[in-house]
């Protein structure tokens, strides 16, 4: 007989839990200390580019293993954010150009 699916199994609740704790603290200790620290030009350029940066850290180690797909995917990422300007129309392009060229390739 299976198991009934509505039934919680506690080691996953308690690490869903313990997993959902360890990001709050993360942001809510981001905002802590953001408290205390000087508004000046270089923290407010950090703060800029934490989320290239963040895009970076995700898509590096894609691109170093994939193909050319992800490679032109990335160039197509990069024109659109050149000539748009906008995160955003960055990343659908370039998505939208590595789903594309799976499909053909």
């Amino acid at each position: 007989m299976p198991a009934d699916p509505w039934v919680l199994d506690p080691l996953a609740v308690a690490a869903i839990a313990g997993m959902s704790l360890a990001t709050y603290s993360m942001r809510a200790g981001g905002f802590w200390l953001m408290r205390w620290m000087p508004m000046s030009r270089r923290v407010e350029a950090w703060l800029r580019h934490i989320p290239g940066a963040v895009i970076v850290a995700l898509l590096a180690p894609m691109v170093a293993r994939g193909g050319p797909a992800e490679l032109v995917g990335v160039a197509a990422a990069a024109l659109a954010m050149r000539v748009v300007g906008h995160d955003l129309a960055a990343i659908v392009a370039g998505i939208a150009t590595v789903a594309l060229l799976r499909q053909v390739l």
